[in-house]
């Protein structure tokens, strides 16, 4: 379809004869020397979404802005970390490892002026705004002849060693975690900026024939990967398509649409005999469609056809190359018309006056209407003949098409870290370490995860403490939760929340989903459940139909402040924390270091051991006999007894039944253990305290850490 020749000002040889003769020349420099065709191609449209790292492969020179893969060019190996957790009694230790690697990537042939978007696996590693959604250093080496090594190249392959790659545009990027990617190097694509905004197909031609040849007029395209080892293998993609011709116009070599802009020149006098050809509608193409890279669509392939009723077959061509999807209906039909207008083809022989002409030469012939486009052209004794093709009418057309429905994902800022770290009794209470959890989220919809570590020395040392879970539904107490109990449903209050950003959500359950642990959520130490959840907008909720002081956690409920922190319990948007032997009763203080934090946040909480500790007997009652014995009795609870099992008794939980009782009064105080959940407090007894008021206390020893107390007052 298109027509790429150089045509040479023959006049120095003297006359018609001496021009035929610098056309012939011409052709013969143009097909040998400038368009060379070469054996090895660059990438087609396909091959710019798949990430290489295969010896000898191509590096596309980029024009406009791209939607790239690239080359690995250098990487080190997969720097491993472990981290382990769990063990105990009963419980196996569990180590886990995590990846990072440090890798380049080449990008282009020819400098480029910057990189917007990243994409790893499909997902958004890197915004608009150049914020990165996963942990990663990054540096852009923009493709300069004279630039340096990156310095972690040239740190790891030692002084001297290291290549500057000059020439070639090229990302580093320094300690990527792999976690986020199944531990391993991901497929990455890039938008590589090479010029502002977009680019002629003739400037494109200029660039890679270092000014030999001038940029006529040509279409726009929005980006281009050129590769190939000559001109002609850089824009064949493109010639296959437009209709280009590269003429001598006296002062360069410049590249056009096929004769887009140029007057027909009369061919009447001239021509002798004629041929005409005329191809069967059998032969003909009833559908053009043109693959290319929408820029609507995070430049993913589009598709664009053009339909004509009496075709048989279908011309399909794919263009490395970015265009809107009007651009590239207006391709297809472009090359559709210029297909049906193509069917009719004349031979002609004229004198060697006709010599001037060259293909890609428009003509008019006498007798014949419209435009033809010289084709090819042979020199005889004396003769030219000429091989014409009708010539579509008109330029590309102004279209407009639908490029479908864009599948990207949202460009959300990661955004700083908001965490809420908990001692609360929650877990399967089997461990024998005092568990902390982290809950993290953000206050920008775009958080994914941030870094722990932890100190349990006041800040002397620190140690990594892995990384947070997914991102957990937090948030602030905008009201004051006022006292209730725990044994039946609170109906009368209500509290307001106000959630760390307006993508996170609470919705209502039944009365059964809460029975089955459903909406636990931590207002400061207490867990309550809600069943109603009301949205009051921006991110604000009213929860009602509450369910209190959930696992053991009812002495909390009368502490409520404005302000205090509100988590929503849900198992995988907590990161689990095992402080050391000896912890309780002390402070830990945990940092959390995300992508889109400034400066690490850090929190402080006092240890307490909640996991560890039985909850508090619950029941306790103190009966006067007639005697004036005071029978005292209470009912266990157990760290592993949430959920009540087919109404058998809950577990121990502990290794044994131990219980240490405290009975205070006016100036005494008594102490006594026992293993079972009863003492008597006999009335000789009483009379030794002095028999006044008295305050009782029971806990029970567990295992590893005592139960807060259940108390009653006898007067």
């Amino acid at each position: 379809m298109a027509t790429l020749v150089l045509s040479v000002a023959g006049q120095i040889l003297g006359g018609p004869i001496g021009s035929a003769i610098g056309s012939a020349i011409g052709q013969y420099i143009d097909q040998t020397i400038i368009f060379a065709p070469k054996t090895r191609h660059g990438p087609r449209l396909g091959e710019l979404s798949v990430q290489t790292s295969s010896y000898g492969s191509a590096i596309p020179k980029i024009f406009g802005t791209m939607r790239v893969a690239g080359t690995v060019i250098w990487s080190t190996d997969l720097i491993e970390s472990r981290a382990s957790s769990g063990g105990g009694k009963g419980r196996p230790k569990t180590i886990n490892y995590s990846y990072a690697a440090s890798f380049a990537v080449a990008l282009s042939a020819r400098p480029v002026a910057g990189i917007g978007r990243i994409w790893a696996d499909g997902k958004l590693l890197r915004g608009a705004a150049g914020d990165f959604k996963s942990a990663t250093l990054f540096r852009l080496h923009a493709g300069d002849e004279d630039q340096e090594a990156d310095p972690l190249i040239a740190a790891a392959e030692g002084a001297g060693q290291a290549s500057g790659f000059r020439g070639i545009a090229y990302a580093v990027f320094e300690d990527f975690q792999l976690e986020a990617y199944g531990n391993r190097i991901p497929s990455l694509t890039f938008e590589v900026e090479a010029d502002s905004g977009a680019v002629s197909i003739g400037a494109i031609a200029e660039a890679l024939s270092g000014g030999t040849i001038a940029a006529g007029s040509t279409p726009e395209l929005s980006g281009y990967a050129a590769s190939g080892d000559s001109v002609r293998g850089a824009v064949e993609a493109l010639a296959d398509v437009v209709p280009l011709s590269l003429a001598d116009d006296g002062a360069a070599l410049r590249l056009t649409m096929g004769g887009d802009d140029a007057a027909a020149l009369p061919l009447a006098a001239e021509c002798g005999r004629r041929e005409i050809v005329r191809r069967g509608l059998a032969a003909m193409p009833g559908e053009a469609s043109i693959a290319y890279h929408d820029v609507d669509r995070d430049y993913q392939i589009g598709l664009q056809r053009a339909v004509r009723a009496g075709g048989r077959s279908a011309d399909r061509r794919a263009l490395p190359a970015v265009l809107g999807a009007g651009g590239a209906k207006a391709l297809a039909e472009f090359r559709l018309a210029a297909f049906w207008a193509g069917r009719v083809k004349v031979t002609v022989r004229a004198s060697w006056r006709a010599s001037h002409l060259r293909a890609g030469s428009l003509v008019e012939i006498e007798g014949l209407g419209g435009r033809w486009t010289v084709e090819r052209w042979t020199l005889g004794p004396m003769t030219v003949t000429l091989e014409l093709a009708r010539a579509s009418a008109g330029a590309l057309p102004d279209l407009s098409a639908s490029p479908g429905r864009a599948t990207g994902e949202p460009d959300l800022p990661h955004g700083p870290t908001s965490f809420h770290p908990l001692d609360l009794p929650l877990g399967d209470g089997l461990g024998s370490k005092a568990l902390l959890f982290v809950a993290a989220a953000g206050v920008e919809e775009g958080w994914r995860r941030a870094v722990l570590s932890a100190s349990y020395d006041h800040g002397e040392s620190w140690e990594a403490a892995g990384a947070t879970a997914l991102p957990a539904v937090i948030g602030v107490a905008t009201d004051v939760l006022p006292p209730a109990g725990s044994a039946l449903f609170d109906r009368e209050s209500t509290l307001d929340v106000e959630l760390a950003n307006e993508a996170m959500g609470l919705v209502s359950r039944s009365d059964d989903a809460l029975v089955d642990g459903a909406n636990l959520a931590a207002v400061g130490n207490e867990l309550i459940q809600f069943a109603s959840a009301e949205p009051l907008g921006s991110g604000q909720f009213r929860l009602s139909n509450l369910l209190r002081g959930r696992r053991g956690t009812e002495w909390a409920a009368a502490g409520h402040a404005m302000g205090e922190a509100f988590t929503l319990i849900e198992p995988e948007s907590l990161a689990v924390l095992e402080a050391p032997a000896g912890a309780i009763g002390g402070e830990a203080r945990i940092m959390a270091s995300g992508v889109g934090d400034a400066e690490e946040a850090e929190q402080s909480i006092e240890i307490a051991g909640a996991a560890l500790q039985p909850p508090s007997p619950v029941h306790l009652t103190a009966r006067e006999t007639g005697a004036g014995d005071l029978e005292i009795q209470w009912v266990r609870r157990s760290r592993q007894g949430w959920a009540w099992l087919g109404g058998s008794d809950t577990p121990l939980g502990e290794e044994v039944e131990l219980y240490r009782l405290t009975i205070a009064g006016d100036g005494f105080e008594r102490t006594v253990t026992t293993v079972a959940p009863a003492w008597l407090y006999t009335a000789a007894a009483r009379a030794e305290d002095g028999g006044g008021p008295i305050l009782i206390e029971v806990r029970q020893a567990g295992t590893f850490a005592a139960s807060r107390p259940a108390s009653i007052a006898v007067l």
